[in-house]
């Protein structure tokens, strides 16, 4: 069903973007007149999110985006890990000559921002690397998996960009991760792939106790 795809890639793409915000309701007749398709489209929609664990059904009230508690995240992340550092090695033993002057331009840029003092930009350069290692990985399977993991981490991820100093202290780790793809050194990318998730675990809980 054509309306039922398109309010499913909607709705997830407004969950990641954080337009749509952990808690949030979401009403069958809202959405079906935001998007123009009929109510029985935007249910199965709403259906195929839940069975991903983005949106959450609630008897007799609807539905709403899901809200992921610290131990999920961390569970989360902990598969990113796994999944993130493969791709990491892959991008480092494939990488091109031109994959390695857009990840270095890519690079110059997040220190760049760091060094503006724009976290927000920063946070939109952190996610671009992310993905352009995924794709230079060439693993369509884990990258799928990676990104619907990511739209379940939304709330979390938003939080930790608001941790002082954040950007600077991940910085060195995404440029390390970098470095060591640009190099293609392969077991050297994955394992500072598996330090930055790491890191980032450590800070989750941070950034839970800060709201």
């Amino acid at each position: 069903m054509a309306g039922q795809e398109y309010v499913r890639d909607a709705v997830r793409d407004d969950i990641a973007s954080g337009r749509l915000a952990p808690g949030q309701r979401l009403v069958e007749a809202d959405l079906a007149e935001q998007y123009g398709v009929v109510r029985s489209g935007v249910r199965a929609a709403l259906l195929d999110l839940s069975a991903e664990g983005l949106v959450e059904r609630i008897p007799q009230r609807g539905s709403r985006v899901r809200m992921l508690s610290v131990e999920e995240a961390i569970e989360v992340t902990e598969a990113r890990m796994v999944l993130e550092s493969l791709c990491a090695a892959k991008a480092a033993a494939r990488i091109s000559d031109q994959g390695i002057v857009d990840l270095t331009a890519l690079g110059e840029r997040m220190a760049q921002a760091v060094a503006d003092g724009d976290d927000l930009q920063y946070a939109e350069l952190d996610d671009a690397l992310h993905r352009l290692i995924r794709e230079l990985s060439g693993q369509r399977t884990a990258t799928t998996i990676i990104e619907r993991l990511r739209v379940l981490n939304i709330r979390h991820h938003f939080r930790m960009t608001r941790l002082p100093r954040r950007p600077q202290t991940s910085l060195e780790a995404h440029l390390r991760i970098i470095r060591a793809i640009a190099a293609r050194d392969a077991d050297a990318a994955s394992a500072a792939m598996t330090e930055h998730l790491g890191d980032v675990i450590e800070h989750l809980t941070v950034a839970a106790q800060r709201v």
